[in-house]
């Protein structure tokens, strides 16, 4: 029996490499081919609008806050031909399955998400995502610190970077994060300390 075929875009790097602006270019580039799109991020994340994925540069696209990836599954509808999904890093490991599940089904998934954590680890299900995507953009920014090319998420606490054993999820933006170079990036009580 043959069908259309899915497929699994990621879209990851350090925070403010442009992972949102992508996904939602993409999403407007489905829109204006006419394609069913249905956009997705966690509840968790309100940075800067509740019912929208917000670029760092203020471009957006609408989008429905789900609690998981049960959630999601229940709301993605039959005749949606693209599904967006970002912060992905924040979804449980079930996530994996699902995106499968979806790309089997004949949809095109767009997942965009961290890399790495603040301390230079996996982030949640990302490392399990990209391997099985069909394809995987690796963006990067730009280091706040010497200007070279940055892979790196640097959180911030009163200016000062961020212990190794501080929580993982802090959700926040320039006030708490910078883009930083490997040589430039710290974390208090880590491997490099």
């Amino acid at each position: 029996m043959k069908g259309k075929i899915g497929k699994i875009e990621v879209i990851t790097g350090c925070m403010f490499s442009g992972k949102s602006e992508e996904l939602i270019r993409r999403i407007k580039r489905a829109k204006i081919a006419r394609q069913k799109v249905q956009v997705f991020k966690p509840s968790i994340d309100t940075r800067y609008s509740v019912v929208e994925v917000v670029s760092h540069a203020g471009e957006k696209v609408e989008a429905i806050p789900v609690s998981g990836t049960k959630e999601l599954l229940e709301k993605v509808e039959e005749d949606t031909a693209v599904v967006g999904i970002d912060e992905a890093q924040f979804f449980d490991k079930d996530i994996t399955d699902a995106l499968r599940r979806l790309s089997k089904l004949g949809k095109r998934v767009i997942v965009a998400g961290l890399d790495m954590d603040f301390r230079g680890e996996p982030f949640g299900p990302m490392p399990f995502i990209m391997a099985i995507a069909d394809e995987v953009l690796k963006l990067h920014a730009i280091c706040t610190v010497c200007g070279e090319e940055a892979t790196m998420t640097q959180r911030l606490i009163n200016g000062e970077p961020a212990k190794y054993d501080d929580p993982i999820i802090m959700i926040g933006a320039s006030e708490s994060y910078e883009a930083r170079c490997k040589l430039h990036h710290y974390v208090k009580g880590g491997k490099d300390d």
